[in-house]
């Protein structure tokens, strides 16, 4: 058996993001950028009235109280034309471009107008409430980089940029497939031998979330013959991800039957718990994951193994989930040889509770889970308060 890390090391080795392809700017939400992004111009283009209020010249209002004379008015949208002169001003409102001459706005709160004398009432420093042009950035300044995940910040960005339409890396196509005899979707015809599959489902939730198109292939039977079959349909796949049977039992037939086709296992058992029998390689184009049949065990692997690839295949960084240290809301026993990670939830205080029972096949203390307590190998045993290493679900699973 690996270790998590080396494993997690491993999946991703030699793996690249995807081609580009071009899709609109409101398409492109969720997307991962293909190529850096420069800015078409200066934003904003000409110095700017941060307020509503009146446009002067700070050389005017160094003594107050003082009158100006007001000459025009300007709004977001317009220009006022004639270089302000001394003792005049112009009422602006908030975007609106700077008058030529004006180099300050006093806010109308501190004025006081009667007919076109404006009483100006509090004095202002040289620039006070203007956005000089280019304060965000400049022509030419690159705001975004390849790799960047375009979450709507990003898009607001590369809007104000310019861009229209975006070079995104192509979204990873992942073909799940399910195995076993035993197994039927919802709403399907059961035996009282059989059991509704979850797990295809929550992946290909999973695999949208993280960037990823899921294609379902449905269930394939414990023999060699429907495994093939089924897998075939996976061959313009990114990744084949199989669901159970990915063991050496006499009913794991995985592995034998995608190795007449051409499967090269990396690895197949890792020093973890759930999710002990992982089986990693490829098929021709294809990058495998075998995952394990228990639904627990299958999506805590989709978030240490899945997601590194599915962000490696996107050119996207941090792919690898990162533990934060949280207090331990109880007295947490002493660890084996394989890194455990425990269904938790947090308390009022923040701290992370196990859930009593951690059984691979519970869905309910998943769904109801806030965190993955991580327990290292021959960790040894912490008493409650003490810090301990969690994986936040939220925005992982």
């Amino acid at each position: 058996m690996i270790s998590v890390e080396e494993a997690q090391a491993r999946v991703v080795a030699g793996v690249s993001a995807l081609p580009a392809e071009t899709v609109s700017l409101t398409d492109a939400a969720g997307r991962v950028l293909a190529a850096p992004l420069t800015a078409r111009r200066t934003q904003p283009p000409f110095a700017a009235s941060a307020m509503d209020g009146y446009a002067v010249r700070a050389a005017d209002i160094g003594q107050v109280p003082v009158t100006l004379t007001q000459v025009g008015a300007v709004q977001a949208g317009g220009f006022y034309q004639p270089n302000l002169q001394a003792g005049q001003c112009v009422r602006i409102f908030t975007g609106a471009p700077l008058p030529a001459g004006a180099d300050t706005v006093v806010i109308q709160e501190d004025t006081e107008a009667t007919g076109d004398q404006i009483l100006i009432k509090e004095a202002e420093a040289e620039g006070r409430h203007v956005r000089a042009a280019g304060l965000d950035f400049g022509a030419g300044d690159q705001r975004l980089s390849a790799g960047t995940f375009l979450s709507p910040r990003q898009l607001a960005l590369a809007a104000a940029m310019d861009y229209p339409w975006l070079a995104v890396v192509r979204r990873p196509r992942v073909a799940i497939l399910a195995t076993g005899d035993e197994i039927v979707f919802p709403g399907e015809p059961i035996a009282a031998s059989q059991i509704v599959a979850s797990t295809s489902t929550a992946l290909a939730g999973f695999v949208r979330a993280h960037g990823g198109e899921p294609v379902l292939l449905g269930v394939a039977h414990d023999t060699v013959e429907s495994l093939r079959e089924a897998a075939a349909a996976a061959r313009d796949a990114d990744i084949l991800v199989t669901i159970g049977g990915a063991s050496v039992g006499e009913h794991d037939l995985v592995q034998t039957a995608l190795k007449q086709d051409g499967l090269e296992v990396d690895f197949w058992k890792i020093a973890m718990r759930p999710g002990k029998p992982l089986m990693v390689g490829t098929l021709g184009a294809s990058q495998v994951l075998g995952l394990p049949g228990n639904p627990v065990s299958s999506l805590v692997c989709a978030v240490l193994f899945l997601r590194p690839l599915l962000f490696a295949l996107q050119g996207r960084a941090g792919g690898i989930p990162q533990p934060r240290l949280l207090a331990a809301g109880g007295d947490l026993g002493s660890n084996g040889a394989r890194q455990d990670y425990m269904r938790g939830r947090l308390d009022a205080e923040g701290r992370v509770v196990p859930f009593s029972r951690q059984d691979s096949s519970m869905l309910t203390a998943l769904a109801e889970s806030d965190a993955l307590i991580v327990r290292p190998p021959n960790a040894p045993a912490l008493a409650a308060n003490d810090p301990v290493p969690a994986l936040l679900l939220d925005g992982l699973l």
